[in-house]
């Protein structure tokens, strides 16, 4: 848990050093979703399956304490079960904004 919060702040720290932010854009999100997620992820409602073992993405947007943000870092971290996707911080944003967007 160590490292993901040193990832975290070190994330953070980036991004206040990175210039001005910009609005995480949810349609960018679904374009990236349906380009990296769709394989595994049902990523929206006319999607017909994806894998029995990654949840879709309206279950994950209902969890309770859903944090867009969160899972934005989240994204940027490898993790077991997903691949590497090698996301920028503003992809990550998007794609995180579009999963919220998804409940």
């Amino acid at each position: 848990m160590s490292r993901f919060i040193t990832a975290a702040v070190a994330v953070a720290a980036v991004a206040m050093l990175s210039g001005p932010a910009r609005a995480a854009d949810a349609e960018q999100g679904g374009v990236l979703a349906k380009r990296w997620c769709a394989a595994c992820h049902v990523v929206a409602a006319d999607q017909v399956r994806g894998s029995t073992q990654a949840p879709p993405f309206s279950e994950i947007a209902r969890k309770p304490g859903f944090d867009a943000g969160q899972l934005a870092l989240y994204l940027l971290l490898p993790h077991p079960r997903m691949p590497d996707m090698n996301i920028s911080r503003a992809e990550a944003a998007d794609l995180a904004a579009y999963i919220a967007a998804q409940h």
